[in-house]
């Protein structure tokens, strides 16, 4: 083991022992918040159904019960999911929570018990996965155009005949205009050394960009490219992919996790969890809205996934090999990155990091002709 890896592993051991400490901590406050003392008596409230981080299809009915003492007194019992009001109870019988309406992944669900003197709060969680087999798509290239080889491709839109392109790296990260038959930089403008860029979209007249590990994002102009501004980011631990649908900013951050950002000052409002029918799909990267659907390069493979932005789902998988032939890649030649949509002219762009080629595309079913 090298010095540096064992600086590492004592770190981590460190974090781990000090996440052991906060979870006793944290398990003895539950069981303080879930006890009635009345003299000598101690009543713990708890969940019946369902048990601890129990996997449920969405769209699945869980039965939710508390398990409360029968000498106790229940003057009301408040229902919530991560914090929203589902039901309520005048008495101790259960529930049929419905799930269709959800978000995929971790659940928090909450009961409230008053008994007319005090309120005790207990919690559980479950898990909701796709219950959908995602649909299996390939491809058919209808035209190909010139993609410069020096871009390292994070983020790429389709505007008015031409390509927004943000491409990363230390060192060699720009934020460009480009020209759809030529390949070529109409604008260009380099960017820091210190930060690596990533994904960029169009807002209006700004453009808004995000780097990767600075926990910032940065706003410019759309036609002369200056910089306007910068902003934080709140709770995502990355910057990734970035797209907009009108109203919201679309984010990855290089997990399951999709983010949306307020359109005007970009705050991390909400964020969606990611799973297909075997569970969460992590390393999203570069994102396009079409049509009602968050499009996603899945990092390091030829995939796109095709995700319901209301609850997470991958509805399709894009199945993108073979689509840079052998003879057009070189020693520098990356990975699949890079999705853009033409609304108007309904056309579909893809590309890659230091592709030499961008491609327009149809997506077809798999099996078909």
């Amino acid at each position: 083991m090298h010095s540096g890896q064992a600086k590492t592993f004592l770190i981590r051991a460190l974090k781990r022992s000090q996440m052991i400490n906060l979870a006793g901590v944290l398990m003895v406050i539950t069981l303080a918040g879930a006890c009635k003392n009345e003299g000598s008596r101690n009543e713990v409230l708890g969940f019946k159904f369902p048990e601890q981080g129990q996997t449920y299809g969405l769209g699945e009915e869980v039965k939710v019960e508390l398990d409360i003492p029968a000498e106790s007194k229940v003057i009301n019992v408040s229902y919530l999911v991560d914090g929203k009001a589902v039901d309520s109870k005048t008495n101790k019988d259960a529930f049929a929570l419905k799930t269709a309406d959800l978000s995929l992944g971790y659940r928090l669900i909450s009961a409230v018990v008053d008994n007319g003197e005090k309120k005790d709060t207990v919690t559980i969680n479950i898990v909701l996965k796709s219950a959908v087999k995602p649909a299996e798509f390939t491809y058919k290239v209808l035209n190909t155009f010139p993609h410069d080889t020096s871009s390292y491709t994070q983020g790429l839109e389709y505007h008015n005949g031409r390509f927004l392109e943000s491409t990363g790296e230390y060192g060699t990260s720009t934020l460009r205009w480009v020209a759809l038959e030529t390949g070529k930089a109409l604008e260009r403008i380099d960017i820091d050394k210190k930060y690596f860029a990533e994904g960029s979209s169009l807002v209006g007249d700004k453009i808004v960009m995000l780097t990767w590990k600075e926990d910032i994002g940065f706003v410019y102009d759309s036609k002369s490219l200056k910089q306007l501004s910068t902003f934080p980011y709140q709770n995502s631990r990355e910057g990734w992919g970035l797209t907009y649908d009108g109203e919201r900013l679309i984010k990855s951050d290089g997990t399951n996790r999709i983010w949306f950002l307020n359109g005007a000052d970009y705050k991390e409002e909400s964020y969606i969890d990611v799973y297909d029918n075997n569970g969460q799909v992590d390393e999203l990267n570069e994102l396009e809205y079409i049509d009602g659907k968050i499009y996603a390069n899945i990092y390091q493979t030829d995939k796109i996934a095709v995700i319901d932005p209301k609850n997470g789902t991958v509805e399709r998988y894009v199945d993108m090999s073979g689509i840079l032939p052998a003879k057009d890649k070189f020693p520098n030649t990356d990975v699949l990155n890079g999705i853009a949509w033409d609304a108007a002219g309904k056309r579909l762009f893809v590309t890659g990091k230091k592709f030499s080629k961008l491609f327009q595309v149809e997506l077809i079913p798999k099996g078909s002709k």
